[in-house]
C-alpha cells in the first residue's frame, strides 16, 4: 500500500544535518552562486557581495517566512580564528552569524571589517583630549 501526500504543505529542505548543494541567483548583485568553492559543504551567501536571504529560523531548518535580503554589516572573529560575516535581514531587522567560505570577496570582508575604524564616534582630532581626560 502507497500512501499520497495530499497536504498542501511544500517539503522544503533541511540542512540541518545534510549537506547544501544548491546553485542559486544572487538576489542582489545577480552572480550565479554554486556550492563548489566554498570549502564546507553549505553555502550560505553570494560570495561576490556577501548577500544572503532569510531563509532559516536556525541554521538549515529553511523555515523562516520572511525571505528578505540578509545585509553583510560586520564581521567577527570566533574562538577558532574563523572570521564569520553578520548579516541584518532588511526586511524584519533580524541578525545572523554565518562563516566566511574560502572564496568570499576578500576585499568587501576587510572593507566591512574596518568601515568602524573608518567612522569613529567621535572625531580624530577629540581622540587626543578623550585620553589625557581633558
Amino acid at each position: 500500500m502507497s500512501y499520497i501526500n495530499i497536504s498542501n504543505k511544500k517539503s522544503r529542505p533541511d540542512y540541518r544535518q545534510t549537506a547544501c548543494g544548491e546553485t542559486f541567483y544572487c538576489k542582489v548583485c545577480g552572480s550565479l552562486v554554486q556550492p563548489d568553492g566554498a570549502g564546507s559543504e553549505h553555502r550560505n551567501h553570494c560570495p561576490k557581495c556577501l548577500s544572503s536571504l532569510h531563509v532559516d529560523n536556525k541554521p538549515g531548518d529553511r523555515a523562516s517566512l520572511c525571505k528578505g535580503i540578509m545585509e553583510p554589516i560586520g564581521v567577527w572573529v570566533r574562538k577558532n580564528g574563523e572570521w564569520a560575516v553578520i548579516h541584518r535581514c532588511r526586511s524584519c531587522g533580524v541578525l545572523s552569524s554565518n562563516r566566511t567560505a574560502a572564496d568570499d570577496n576578500l576585499a568587501l570582508l576587510l572593507s566591512i571589517a574596518v568601515k568602524p575604524l573608518a567612522m569613529p564616534p567621535v572625531p580624530l582630532g577629540q581622540l587626543d583630549k578623550l585620553i589625557r581626560g581633558i
